[in-house]
């Protein structure tokens, strides 16, 4: 991972300022215009999606070796709330601040009707002082010294999503015993979704160029930031054949290697999005 080289500059005056801002309300503007995310006829949450490919579908776990899918969901519980218009990054001011020193703030409380969004909407309304997008993700995952902000810890994630999969009809719930535990399990009971959602981001690298990616669907691009952060990217292209399997690694890690500063100025509301990424590549 590349960390991230600063390239804050100075703009100048007070007209600059307004037309910083005046870009940001642009941005979201377009960002509701084009693709109304905060909708029923979403299936499922970025967060589902992300476990869904990480877990195994006939044992119904994901891999115990796996330590960073805890955080790659609670990243994927920002870029949701950010798609769906509840949360946003500060706008740029005067002096340009790179992606990880500009705070979340909170555009709307109102509720999701998803229980993790909800609770997260409810932590980050109720900090005194705003938080960075990498603070709230330790903040979520419980990693942090300060046994004050503890209270912000998101319990038994893999848990919920997993209900809620069942509950839609693509998890079914069993029982195992590890020889000295008994543990409760979700198999996949629904592989067409499961195939639907491998298939989608197959063909978005396959089939077309990720050397422009504000052009990409915006889930599409935050579920392969979120597969490379959870450590389930590979899960998502193991079933195609070598050759194409080649491909469509190598043009994944051109996506990810790209500046994420450069690509959030270019728009479209995937600020959150790269700004997760810049996250990431830094821890």
């Amino acid at each position: 991972m590349t960390t991230l080289t600063h390239r804050g500059r100075r703009a100048e005056g007070r007209g600059s300022e307004k037309k910083g801002e005046g870009e940001e309300e642009a941005a979201d503007r377009e960002l509701n215009e084009d693709e109304p995310d905060d909708s029923k006829d979403i299936r499922l949450t970025l967060m589902e999606e992300v476990l869904l490919l990480g877990l195994k579908d006939k044992e119904g776990y994901t891999s115990f070796w796996n330590d960073c899918i805890s955080s790659g969901l609670r990243g994927g519980i920002l870029i949701e709330l950010a798609l769906r218009g509840r949360i946003r990054l500060e706008p740029l001011a005067l002096r340009k601040k790179r992606l990880l020193e500009r705070k979340v703030l909170l555009k709307s409380d109102a509720p999701t009707g998803d229980v993790l969004l909800d609770e997260t909407l409810r932590h980050i309304k109720a900090t005194e002082t705003a938080e960075t997008v990498q603070t709230w993700i330790e903040l979520l995952t419980g990693e942090t010294w300060n046994p004050f902000k503890l209270q912000y810890q998101l319990r038994n994630v893999r848990e919920r999503l997993a209900k809620a999969l069942v509950e839609k009809g693509i998890l079914t719930t069993e029982k195992q015993n590890f020889l000295l535990f008994d543990m409760t399990t979700h198999p996949v009971c629904n592989a067409s979704e499961k195939q639907r959602l491998l298939k989608r981001l197959q063909e978005s690298v396959l089939e077309r160029s990720v050397n422009e990616p504000q052009r990409m669907e915006r889930r599409t691009l935050a579920l392969l930031v979120l597969a490379h952060a959870s450590d389930v990217l590979e899960n998502v292209f193991a079933s195609l054949a070598d050759d194409k399997y080649d491909v469509a690694m190598n043009r994944t890690k051109d996506l990810l290697d790209m500046d994420p500063e450069v690509e959030a100025a270019k728009g479209r509301g995937t600020e959150m999005i790269w700004a997760v990424l810049a996250a990431f590549n830094k821890s």
